[in-house]
């Protein structure tokens, strides 16, 4: 699995949510895991969850941490685990700075206030998952709170991505490994 942070400033509007977006984008061809930084403006014609757009509720912040996931199969209800998953680790990841988070399925949350914002979807050839971090909690449609907040250096959230990243990947291979190690009974 590729794991790649991209150093541009990237603004996250939802088209990224589209197969082969990797590869078009960065030459990764396969499953991959990309972090970047940069603002958010998903307008609801570019809305995954439906619920949102039924409630009108807009997606946008001024700094956030952004991971496109993408995995070449079409299971959709794997994906969302792999989502959990992936925000399960994030969670264990920032909690070594010795802030309490809670998760409450697929988001993240400080002391009420939501961290992050995660979606997981399907295109022709793939599943695709979006989570994203506040690096600071300005500028966001709902009571928010960011890394820079939890003490994380804004300087080191390439280094936050990476780790992030590598240790999604490293699970993976991890699961693929069990996968093939045991053999079937009955």
């Amino acid at each position: 699995m590729h794991v790649y942070f991209a150093p541009q400033t990237i603004l996250y509007d939802g088209t990224q949510l589209s197969s082969l977006w990797a590869y078009r984008s960065f030459g990764l061809l396969g499953d991959s895991i990309v972090a970047f930084r940069g603002p958010c403006r998903v307008q609801f014609e570019h809305m995954v969850d439906l619920e949102d757009v039924r409630a009108q509720s807009p997606i946008y912040g001024d700094d956030m941490l952004h991971f496109i996931v993408e995995h070449f199969d079409h299971d959709l209800e794997r994906t969302v685990l792999r989502q959990r998953l992936l925000v399960a680790i994030i969670r264990e990841i920032l909690e070594q700075k010795g802030h309490g988070l809670q998760r409450c399925g697929d988001d993240l949350y400080y002391q009420d206030r939501k961290l992050s914002i995660s979606i997981a979807t399907t295109t022709p050839v793939s599943t695709m998952i979006h989570t994203a971090l506040n690096i600071t909690a300005e500028n966001t449609p709902v009571p928010a709170a960011g890394l820079v907040e939890l003490g994380w250096p804004v300087a080191q959230i390439p280094d936050l991505a990476g780790e992030i990243g590598r240790a999604y990947a490293d699970e993976m291979q991890s699961v693929q490994r069990s996968r093939c190690k045991v053999r079937g009974v009955g």
